[in-house]
């Protein structure tokens, strides 16, 4: 995982084999090191969502996705949306790592990663994840295109 001084991380352990791992960095996200970290004997189902900045929107070329945020408000926010998360999921192993600053086309501005013991869970935690995190978490995107326009985009735009 790629740590600059600005990196925002929490975990928490609240009983065995169940955790949540929340981070926002400044750089690209080490998808490979992340997907090490979901592991328990007891679980059958991994699942994962990256979300990476896509080249067209709306017919118009992207150049790059800029991600601002309150950074103590959105780590407190993911905190709590992985505790919902498990709670309502019964997941018992959470990461959700987003990428802050400049993200150019190609490259992975949100990695949310679980498990469960079933798979019906974790396909059914990642979507309800996502939709929750671009309505409460205070992170902001701006779209760059290649054109030099800009504009900031809503998260139900997406």
């Amino acid at each position: 995982m790629n740590r600059e001084p600005n990196d925002s991380r929490q975990e928490s352990f609240d009983r065995p084999g169940h955790w949540r791992h929340i981070e926002l960095v400044d750089g690209p996200i080490d998808i490979a090191a992340l997907t090490t970290r979901l592991g328990d004997p007891d679980v059958g189902a991994h699942g994962w969502f990256i979300g990476v900045t896509r080249r067209t929107t709306d017919q118009r070329i992207t150049e790059t996705l800029c991600y601002e945020a309150h950074r103590e408000m959105a780590v407190s926010e993911l905190q709590r949306l992985a505790e919902q998360a498990a709670e309502k999921f019964s997941l018992r192993q959470v990461i959700i790592v987003h990428r802050l600053g400049p993200v150019p086309v190609g490259q992975a501005s949100i990695v949310v990663g679980c498990c469960s013991p079933h798979r019906v869970e974790t396909f059914a935690a990642l979507p309800w994840m996502m939709d929750v995190l671009k309505q409460d978490v205070p992170i902001w995107k701006q779209e760059t295109y290649v054109d030099g326009s800009q504009q900031w985009v809503h998260p139900t735009d997406d």
